[in-house]
């Protein structure tokens, strides 16, 4: 057989070993607190460029320069890491791999924080407020039990895409390195992609490079979405309400799983001292409960679940494709 062919093959098994264990450590241990995380690292690097870098003229081309310098940073380094492991060890490569898959996909402990966000407001809206306020952007400390919930909700559906499905997307397209780099324009975007005084400027290339990496994932995400539910009606209710977002993205998750629960998302939130009147999402305003919470949980393992079984099944086809 063509050595060619063999190497080829060889690495093709190796990604999707790599991939499965990362998973798997991903539905085991969420993020521990214990373990060093690589988005902490990027926070630093981004927090220290934005503070040489975010003053005087020209802070757009400043802002292009370090988003453009920090994702080719951390696809080239993890390319080479990848690269010099592969000369060591294949066992090497794969626990790489998976460790980096491991830290990208945030599945678990998105999940985690969400049912605890419910038990917390059942007790009292106060715990819930001070609950959800650890996985949103918006100022919690005003909001209604309801509100607390529909908050918890809509970033459940915004970071399935955001923190597994989009990970996974460039994993596919691009290994680790594109998934790892992914995470990186994810963090710019959650750091300085602001249209605030500060960041309007210096953030708006790395807001833009966000839109345009998870363009596709978002509305995959809400494909998957509607996919497990069975309810291939709601692909018209997506289409409505998904572009009336204000960001091209986020809306097609997040009216995805209104059509599914037949509820009503947006409406007026806080963020930075302003208020935002984002668009409402679907018509039904109904009182939001744990059953919907556990509805919502289980769209989004299946959706996980059957963006793996794709990669698999692209991973076999190109497999065979090759043999």
């Amino acid at each position: 057989m063509n050595p060619f062919l063999d190497e080829s093959v060889l690495l093709n098994n190796m990604a999707v070993l790599s991939l499965l264990l990362g998973w798997l450590l991903d539905k085991c241990l969420g993020d521990p607190m214990w373990l060093p995380h690589p988005i902490v690292l990027f926070g630093k690097m981004i927090a220290r460029g934005e503070r040489k870098l975010n003053r005087g003229n020209h802070r757009m081309t400043k802002g292009v320069l370090l988003a453009i310098t920090l994702v080719l940073i951390v696809f080239i380094f993890t390319a080479l890491i990848h690269m010099i492991f592969l000369q060591i060890s294949l066992l090497v490569t794969i626990l790489f791999d998976a460790l980096c898959i491991f830290f990208c996909l945030s599945g678990t402990t998105l999940i985690r924080e969400v049912r605890q966000v419910f038990v917390a407001v059942d007790r009292s809206p106060d715990e819930g407020r001070r609950q959800v306020a650890r996985i949103v952007g918006r100022d919690t400390s005003e909001l209604s039990a309801q509100e607390v919930r529909t908050a918890a909700l809509e970033t459940l559906a915004e970071n399935l895409s955001d923190g597994v499905i989009a990970p996974l997307f460039w994993y596919l397209l691009l290994g680790v390195p594109g998934m790892l780099a992914y995470k990186m324009i994810n963090t710019l975007d959650s750091m300085i992609g602001y249209k605030n005084e500060r960041f309007v400027l210096f953030g708006r290339f790395a807001a833009r490079m966000d839109d345009v990496v998870n363009f596709v994932p978002a509305r995959l995400t809400a494909f998957l979405m509607i996919l497990v539910s069975g309810r291939f009606s709601l692909i018209s209710f997506v289409g409505r309400y998904g572009k009336q977002h204000a960001s091209p993205n986020s809306g097609y998750p997040e009216a995805a799983l209104a059509g599914i629960l037949n509820c009503r998302f947006g409406g007026p939130n806080c963020y930075f001292g302003k208020i935002v009147d984002k668009p409402y999402i679907g018509t039904n305003d109904r009182l939001l409960t744990t059953k919907d919470m556990k509805v919502a949980v289980r769209i989004n393992q299946w959706s996980e679940a059957v963006m793996i079984v794709v990669i698999l099944l692209i991973r076999f086809v190109v497999e065979t494709f090759i043999r």
